[in-house]
């Protein structure tokens, strides 16, 4: 039987060629992702292997909560360690009179903005754009050309000069600490490892400190041991070098902090490869669609085949077995197709990345065990999905199957009690997650089982259910909706509309099947447009209800230079300045005894008294925002106060030592435009926070009161000019800042969208696919009908008229059901600012029109294929 079956496979290859492709797109998904994430970590362990070159760190022996971290200290000059409080750059010379110990360095860095040659600033699409301490005996830094910087000047990494187009000798500008400087380069330098797209900027030491470590508090100190015939014992040396440093700092080897900064890489990346491997697995799933329909229309086609077998002696099993073996050989093929597939796809991808000015490692790791993985995944894929038509082809007896007429599809009013339930059950989930998820009560339903629930969890179970319960009864429905979409058709391509209507009626299981791969890419696609215009739609709404400042001054670097607030403060027409400024504090509770509890480093936010009179106006959830800020005592995030356990009257203690301050918690806000869980009055925050620790993150600017729009128009004009000599700085109006928040969102649904494409590619497939072996199938029937008079543009027309119809009946199924899950988004991500439901009606017609669109390219292969059947030859066929 296994001859036999792999004799059928080479007798009808075309039959597979489809299934096989959908087998190696979604194999090439999966490889590619682990390729994709091999190439990222192999380029991230080349550049922690480059730049953390010492022997022995020096840092600060506490992590601090959140984003907590000061606008010179980063979160370490590595970028890759979590964040830490800062320790003082003057013990390196204490660690230099340690035994063993030839010198240590301060690590000093912070964000920079580079101007071109052309003179505008180098932009990276996420890769840190970072200003750096020169450490000339630095041996991970190589110099190319010229010299290392002195005050005035600046040296570049080689890809950075190369993007901006300068080189030694030339006069550019830099934004260090906010502040433009002019700047002479030096010269380029290089690394051993990619710089990924980073723009890596050296200075010297001087500058560095005073412009990111005013304190001369940095986040960490690099240690070298005195050079040795024998490899240095770096446990050793850490542990005389932490003899000498004072409370709160301690000393970890190289190869812990190596290790550490690995661990956070590869925790991220491993967020990323989860992120891929779920699109990647609904490609897969998509495919099994068309593999599934290609094995139950192949057995159908050979019902008499396989009585025959059966009749020689065939087993059930036999016959069940022969068709997995098939499935088999298509999984095979297509998954070691997709390895090669994937591999070459991230190739392609790195090249384009390069392009753009990020270079990764030319190494694309893809070992042994993942390929055979991938094409092992394949082999279950295919194999799982042809279980069904397997099945059946085993239980047809053979005496029915050698009958010329074939047995009438099964009814489908099972199908269409079990998709109701499942609907039924995930709507009521679905409605669930909406509630708990909106809820700001502590235990909305009173049963605890149920508020415990996760709101995000109960989404996708309910998903799920309502997924695939409409899939389940599809075919129920098919004749009604088809009936429906077809008339149109009917009305006005008289007779091939008619036609075309029977054709994709008679068989609603196939139908259903066929249109169920595009239902699934539909719905994903509905969804993300659901969650695109509700959340403008939410972003445009907190704008226009919490923003009561007329105009909002942001920063590149996020950070808003001194200057520029000063010169904000110095236009005419300017009322109101209020500045946020963002600080680290230790924060402690503070217990009905008075005694406080362990602190945690965390971010404080300093702003006017009257901020919420003139800058925001949130929702106040308890207690008087306004009145709490006048009185000295703190506002809290409706976030924060639920992780810390926090209620209104609370005490808490800022600070530390002889700068620790005791305040009231005097009200929780609930705001998507307030990102710091803790607000203070100006003189408060100066007093925890040290001045070189603070930095402005934004200002609020007012008009006089009764200023009209023309007046706020002339203030922003006035506003642009004053702050446009520091680069980075931005004014915004109400709906540039609307604008500005949507724009962040768009761009993780453009990545949606075209992670997305691939599913909608694949049902493409499955469309052709089916047309193909349905035109096989109905051989006879188009012999006749051109026998009695239908041309071959006719014949193409009904095929276009069949295609159409199955892709837009996938497409209204999937469009609606995106948007009934779509509905329960605004309860489940309340808290993420999404708290206004909108459908993009003019996209869902445009959906629909791409559905038409997919429908006529599906058509056109098999439509050539059945107007070039030989009329005699079709009408002979049995």
């Amino acid at each position: 039987m296994i001859r036999v079956a792999l004799r059928g496979v080479r007798a009808h290859v075309v039959r597979f060629v489809l299934s096989v492709l959908a087998v190696t797109l979604g194999v090439a998904f999966v490889v590619g992702t682990f390729a994709f994430r091999g190439m990222l970590s192999s380029t991230f362990e080349d550049i922690i292997a480059t730049t953390l070159t010492a022997d022995v760190y020096v840092r600060g022996s506490q992590e601090v909560a959140g984003d907590a971290t000061g606008p010179g200290g980063g979160g370490g000059g590595t970028g890759f360690t979590g964040d830490r409080t800062l320790v003082p750059a003057d013990l390196t010379a204490d660690v230099e009179e340690v035994d063993g110990v030839a010198r240590a360095v301060a690590d000093v860095s912070g964000p920079v903005v580079l101007v071109a040659a052309d003179g505008t600033a180098v932009v990276t699409t996420g890769p840190p754009s970072t200003a750096f301490s020169v450490d000339p005996e630095d041996p991970s830094l190589t110099l190319l050309d010229g010299a290392w910087p002195q005050p005035g000047e600046i040296v570049l990494e080689q890809s950075a000069a190369e993007t901006a187009d300068l080189t030694t000798g030339d006069t550019t500008t830099v934004v260090l600490g906010g502040e433009p400087t002019p700047v002479t380069v030096s010269g380029v330098f290089g690394i051993e490892a990619a710089a990924a797209g980073a723009v890596l900027v050296g200075i010297d030491g001087e500058t560095a400190r005073e412009v990111y470590a005013p304190d001369q508090m940095v986040p960490q100190l690099a240690v070298w041991a005195t050079p040795s015939s024998g490899p240095v014992d770096e446990d050793a040396l850490a542990e005389r070098v932490g003899a000498v440093l004072p409370a709160g700092a301690e000393a970890v080897t190289g190869e812990q902090a190596r290790a550490e900064a690995s661990e956070a890489v590869e925790e991220v990346l491993g967020f990323v490869e989860t992120f891929l491997l779920v699109f990647a697995a609904i490609a897969l799933f998509v495919g099994a669609f068309i593999i599934a329909n290609t094995f139950a229309m192949s057995v159908r086609e050979r019902l008499r085949e396989l009585a025959l077998l059966r009749a020689l002696g065939a087993s059930p099993g036999q016959v069940f077995a022969s068709v997995l073996v098939q499935a088999l050989v298509v999984g095979l093929v297509g998954g070691g197709l997709g390895v090669l597939a994937g591999a070459g796809l991230v190739r392609v991808i790195r090249w384009g990345l390069a392009l753009a000015g990020m270079e990764f490692s030319g190494r694309v790791p893809l070992g042994a065990p993942q390929a055979l993985a991938a094409v092992a995944l394949g082999a279950v894929v295919s194999v799982l999905a042809a279980v069904l038509p397997a099945r059946r082809a085993a239980a047809i007896p053979p005496v029915q199957a050698m009958r010329d007429d074939v047995a009438p599809d099964r009814g489908t009013g099972l199908r269409a009690v079990g998709g109701t339930v499942l609907v039924a059950a995930g709507a009521g989930t679905l409605w669930l997650a909406a509630y708990l998820g909106a809820s700001v009560a502590d235990a909305p339903t009173g049963w605890a089982w149920v508020d415990d629930l996760s709101p995000r969890v109960l989404l996708g179970v309910g998903a799920g259910l309502v997924l695939v319960g409409v899939l389940v009864g599809s075919p129920a429905v098919a004749r009604g909706v088809l009936a429906v979409l077809a008339w149109p058709l009917v009305v006005a391509l008289r007779p091939l509309g008619r036609l075309a209507r029977g054709n994709v009626t008679r068989n609603p299981r196939r139908t259903a099947s066929t249109a169920g791969a595009l239902l699934i890419g539909m719905a994903l696609v509905s969804v993300t447009g659901v969650i695109a215009a509700s959340t403008q739609a939410s972003v445009r709404g907190i704008v226009e209800n919490e923003v009561r400042a007329d105009l909002v001054v942001d920063s590149a670097t996020l950070v808003v230079p001194e200057g520029a607030v000063e010169a904000v403060t110095a236009t005419p027409g300017v009322a109101v300045v209020d500045t946020v400024r963002l600080g680290l504090a230790p924060v402690a509770t503070v217990d009905g005894a008075g005694d406080a509890g362990e602190a945690r480093g965390t971010d404080v936010a300093g702003v006017p008294a009257g901020f919420f009179d003139t800058a925001l106006d949130p929702v106040a959830l308890a207690g008087d925002p306004t009145s709490t800020l006048e009185d000295g005592d703190v506002v809290v995030h409706r976030r924060t106060a639920r992780e810390r356990g926090w209620e209104v009257g609370d005490s808490v203690r800022l600070g530390e030592g002889g700068a620790a301050v005791e305040v009231r918690l005097g009200a929780v806000i609930d705001s998507q435009l307030v990102g710091t869980g803790i607000l203070v009055r100006d003189d408060v925050f100066d007093a925890v926070v040290p001045a070189a620790q603070a930095s402005v993150r934004i200002v609020y600017v007012s008009a006089a009161d009764g200023a009209t729009t023309a007046d706020v128009e002339d203030v922003r004009a006035s506003l642009t000019t004053a702050v446009e000599p520091f680069l980075v700085v931005t004014v915004l109006d109400r709906e540039d800042t609307a604008s500005a928040f949507a724009d962040q969102v768009n761009q993780v649904l453009v990545i949606l969208y075209a992670l997305l494409a691939l599913s909608i590619v694949i049902a493409l497939l499955g469309i052709v696919n089916t047309l193909a072996l349905s035109i096989i199938e109905r051989t006879r029937e188009i012999g006749l009908l051109r026998a009695v008079g239908l041309g071959r543009l006719q014949l193409a027309g009904v095929i276009a008229i069949e295609s159409v119809l199955t892709a837009v009946y996938g497409t209204v199924l999937g469009v609606a059901t995106g948007i009934g899950i779509g509905a329960a988004l605004p309860g489940v991500l309340a808290d993420e600012g999404l708290s206004t439901l909108a459908v993009p009606w003019g996209q869902v017609l445009a959906i629909l029109g791409v559905a038409v669109v997919i429908g006529l390219v599906a058509s056109v292969w098999p439509a050539i294929r059945a107007a070039r059947l030989p009329v005699l030859e079709a009408v002979t066929v049995e």
